[in-house]
């Protein structure tokens, strides 16, 4: 048990807001080659030497795929109300179109099921970048076919699960998987070019626009929105030459996914930055990709600074960082909602990722990660504060229920609140979950009392 007394934000949520735990199916499941499984663009991009750092993969991982029972009952002990998972897509159509995977399937209606039958609400996630590498071997998300068989793949897992999941999101951090996988490379599939990175955030936004209206065209009754990561990006100082690059970053992280989302265009700075290397768009395109969302998710860690010269390092603020050298920037949280809310007619935003990982040993069965807790803590807070200015928040969900594979960092990195020795695939409960149960627990408390 907890040795640590809770203590909670002084903030009261109120009682329809949701709140959950999230992780994505190539960071827990495992089971990587099993039950007519083909291969993704990670299996592929952890097979050459010097991608992940540990040397390691995701073959077994928190071994999800076998052990999902007993981890929903450990989701539902945290008394949260939503689980935001992830479906394989090369789990469920081993090459990205045509024949299905039964197996596949099967597993995540198992899944679904069993998170209603303990009263928890599934959000699922199409895409967190576990892409099939067929489809990769055809030119991957450059190539605008994607778009189609991305929209068909929604349609099926729709057709198998739609009318019992809660929401859905297209894509998790378009971002990430345009600028880390196709630009830097550090990220699966490995490529480094800067037009082709252009080219797929287009088609990931293109194809989320056109699986939201074929999806509702079907009658889908689930939330449908995408996941974007941002953070406030601020100069390094006050000189007109660190205002510029920091507008630009923002141009590149941000404002290159809000303005197509929200205002149908991409701005203007950021194609004339990228010159030849801009995005082919097709008539119509931008019309689609800002089709009406029901929410906006945002993923939060930190805030970015920069300087013209690159010479910013962060270990210049004096803040506190994470082991991912993140710096602990809570108020940057309040900042961003802020900003979204006056620069963008956005729906209702939910906090879809929000934690930190840091150094949290096992000790004599026990996780004692205080500087978890006050992460989450203060981050929290920092959402109530941005909905006492009006923003409109639809619920928060802690990054990540179990420790697990964290991409090309292997299995150095931790952010659960659940610790899992990987060895014995052994979970237990951080001080950090306890604490969020114990919070919950206030929270539901509360709003009973105000109803009754």
């Amino acid at each position: 048990m907890n040795t640590h007394p809770a203590t909670h934000p002084p903030a009261q949520f109120p009682a329809d807001f949701v709140w959950g735990v999230a992780t994505s199916a190539f960071q827990i499941e495992g089971a990587s080659d099993v039950d007519g499984k083909g291969p993704s663009i990670w299996d592929s991009f952890c097979k050459l030497p010097g991608t992940i750092a540990d040397g390691s993969d995701g073959h077994v991982a928190c071994d999800h795929y076998q052990r999902w029972s007993d981890d929903l009952d450990m989701i539902a002990s945290l008394g949260v109300k939503a689980y935001r998972f992830s479906t394989s897509w090369p789990r469920v159509q081993p090459t990205g179109s045509g024949a299905w995977n039964a197996k596949g399937l099967d597993f995540y209606e198992r899944l679904v099921d069993g998170l209603l039958a303990r009263g928890i609400a599934p959000y699922l996630t199409l895409n967190h970048w576990d892409f099939p590498q067929a489809l990769q071997d055809k030119g991957g998300w450059a190539n605008r076919d994607t778009v189609q068989h991305f929209v068909d793949y929604a349609l099926g897992m729709h057709a198998r699960l739609g009318d019992r999941v809660a929401s859905i999101t297209t894509h998790n951090e378009p971002w990430v998987m345009s600028v880390l996988g196709n630009e830097t490379g550090i990220f699966a599939p490995g490529i480094k070019n800067r037009g082709t990175a252009a080219q797929v955030s287009h088609h990931l936004l293109l194809s989320h626009g056109l699986a939201m209206r074929a999806l509702r065209d079907v009658g889908c009754k689930a939330s449908l929105g995408i996941v974007l990561n941002l953070s406030p990006i601020q100069g390094a100082s006050d000189s007109a030459a660190d205002r510029a690059k920091a507008y630009l970053e923002d141009g590149r992280l941000a404002r290159w996914y809000l303005d197509p989302l929200f205002k149908a265009a991409y701005p203007a700075d950021v194609l004339t930055d990228l010159g030849a290397d801009a995005p082919q768009v097709q008539n119509g395109d931008m019309d689609i990709i800002a089709t009406p969302m029901d929410y906006l998710g945002i993923n939060y860690y930190s805030r970015t600074v920069v300087s013209a010269d690159g010479s910013w390092n962060v270990r210049q603020s004096g803040l506190e960082l994470t082991e991912m050298d993140w710096e602990i920037y809570p108020q940057g949280l309040t900042e961003l909602l802020l900003r979204l809310k006056r620069d963008y007619p956005v729906p209702p935003l939910f906090i879809t990722e929000n934690g930190g990982a840091f150094k949290d040993p096992l000790v004599n069965g026990q996780v004692h990660d205080a500087d978890r807790t006050r992460y989450l803590q203060t981050h929290i807070e920092s959402v109530h504060q941005a909905m006492r200015q009006g923003v409109k928040m639809g619920g928060y969900m802690v990054w990540s229920l179990m420790d697990n594979f964290e991409w090309a960092s292997g299995y150095a990195k931790r952010f659960g609140i659940v610790h899992v020795d990987y060895a014995t695939q052994a979970r237990t409960l951080k001080d950090s979950a306890y604490w969020y149960q114990s919070f919950l627990s206030t929270q539901a408390a509360a709003a009973l009392a105000k109803a009754a």
